[in-house]
Formats: C-alpha cells, structure tokens, sequence
C-alpha cells in the first residue's frame, strides 16, 4: 500500500495540485473539520460507494488516525483503485480545514 505523510499531502494542496481526498470517517467525526474539498465516504459505507469513485484516478485515504484510510485502501486496491494511504490521518493534519454546514 502506498503512504503519504499529512504534511506532503498539504504540501500538494499548498502548490494547488488537483487531488482527490477521500475521508472514511464517520458524518458527526467530519462536521468538525475536514481537509477542504475531501469527500465524505464512511468507512462501512465504501464497499457501497465505491461505484462512485473512478479508477483512472488516484485518491488519497484519510481518518482520524490512519487506521481505517488503510483499512479502505486496501478494499479499494482489491478492486483496482490506485490509493494512497495519509498516516497519522487527521490527528497529524496542520493544514487548513473546512467544517461542513448542516
């Protein structure tokens, strides 16, 4: 599984690269705070969405710790997506967040 550190990620974000996040954790964990423009798709809900996700593109995988992101980057690799997986998820993240209105 490939990794990715919190900061390269933000390092990306910084240099406006266009990268797809996909954050696994739960709605309520989210609406505190996410990367800006991540995506929301719980983890028990990947194997449901993953239709959604297209496999010509690499997305990179964040929680809360890094536990699940590696958990659904390795569901997602079974199927053919390309992942990468952020460690330390969100607990390492420095960079700007978003909160989600509701």
């Amino acid at each position: 599984m490939q990794t990715m550190t919190a900061k390269e990620v933000e390092a990306l974000l910084n240099e406006g690269k266009a990268i797809d996040i996909i954050d696994v954790r739960e709605v309520d964990e989210v609406a505190v705070g996410k990367i800006p423009g991540a995506i929301n798709i719980p983890l028990g809900l990947i194997e449901f969405r993953m239709h959604e996700l297209d496999k010509t593109k690499e997305y990179i995988m964040v929680c809360r710790s890094g536990g699940r992101s590696g958990s659904a980057s390795q569901f997602l690799e079974n199927y053919g997506y390309k992942v990468i997986n952020m460690t330390g998820g969100m607990i390492a993240w420095e960079g700007k967040t978003e909160k989600i209105l509701t």
